[in-house]
């Protein structure tokens, strides 16, 4: 295994462990953007989609998303899939574990649990805006209803991919 001295004073940290800390980082990142999608999408006709993907600790079936501007092509979405173990017990603030396989299809249609996190309370508007500026009390009030589920078990992927054309792209 090829490893990585990030300090001269510090261990070494196996290459993986760096990707895997990377594609975190980039979902977390990602989320605040994707929130305009995700509400878009709960309003759009979707099917079960046809195609099973196979994966190394099981078989996963997505559905398909008719975004509602027709210039936009359907969506193939695969939600909450498990990308490592639930961090709950010994495992506490512990590095990720593999996630457990699963037998036979797993249906990925809804949402994992989101991580637990301390938002600021917003419900005095007014009083609110004397601490944050408007652009972020506005952004806050659109993420807090997708935050209600929070959970240490919130190690998922939401997976967005084109549903048909030639292109290869995925958005996680």
């Amino acid at each position: 295994m090829k490893m990585n001295k990030l300090f001269t004073n510090h261990h070494p940290i196996p290459q993986p462990t760096i990707h895997k800390l990377l594609i975190s980082f980039a979902t977390i990142l990602l989320l605040p953007t994707t929130t305009t999608s995700i509400n878009q999408m709960e309003l759009d006709s979707r099917h079960l989609s046809t195609r099973v993907v196979h994966t190394r600790y099981g078989t996963l079936r997505g559905f398909i998303s008719t975004l509602s501007n027709r210039q936009l092509q359907p969506v193939e979405v695969f939600l909450g899939v498990p990308y490592a173990g639930a961090p709950t017990g010994a495992l506490r603030f512990m590095p990720p574990v593999t996630s457990p396989h699963w037998k036979g299809v797993r249906v990925a249609d809804s949402y994992g649990s989101v991580c637990p996190q301390k938002w600021p309370d917003i419900k005095n508007e007014t009083e609110t805006l004397g601490r944050m500026p408007l652009g972020r009390l506005k952004h806050l009030q659109r993420l807090l209803p997708m935050l209600t589920n929070q959970s240490e078990d919130c190690l998922y992927l939401n997976i967005f991919a084109p549903a048909v054309g030639k292109f290869k792209i995925v958005i996680l």
